[in-house]
């Protein structure tokens, strides 16, 4: 469980949540939420030369500004805008919980990804005729640098499972 402050134009970026459901619930302020979800089965591109990453093809599943108080987001294992960014409007806090939680030895690690206009790698993929701006190449990438997380521990009364 997760609570994200965000001042204004702060970002979380293009990140996944494998094999996770999380439920958001945005609490107060306004933010936008883009998210994609991967198309199956995988198109995968493998692209030569350094300035031309490996890409996979994802589907465009949200794209909007949520603004408080509306409803809590639901983000499945393989829809709903698994993989996502966060861009704060406002001032603005989400409570995510993530299940299961996060757990590299598990194969749940948290991924950030590229996102790059359907035609940067052409056209090969099949996809709904007159949709591209529906779809994206998503390029894994390292935790960006200027990611930046503040962490608190929770010290209110105990929680009773």
């Amino acid at each position: 469980m997760c609570i994200f402050c965000f001042p204004t134009s702060s970002v979380i970026p293009l990140h996944d949540h494998p094999g996770m459901t999380v439920f958001s619930k945005l609490l107060y302020g306004s933010m936008h939420v883009k998210g994609y979800d991967w198309v199956e089965p995988a198109i995968i591109q493998d692209n030569k030369g350094l300035n031309y990453p490996r890409v996979r093809l994802a589907k465009l599943a949200v794209d909007k500004v949520l603004t408080a108080p509306c409803v809590t987001s639901v983000l499945h294992p393989k829809s709903g805008g698994n993989l996502h960014c966060f861009t704060a409007v406002t001032p603005c806090a989400v409570l995510d919980i993530l299940t299961p939680p996060y757990r590299e030895n598990l194969g749940r690690k948290c991924t950030y990804y590229k996102d790059h206009p359907y035609s940067t790698f052409g056209s090969g993929a099949q996809i709904d005729n007159g949709k591209e701006e529906e779809y994206a190449w998503l390029a894994e990438i390292g935790t960006p640098d200027e990611l930046y997380m503040h962490t608190g521990l929770y010290t209110g009364p105990a929680i009773q499972a």
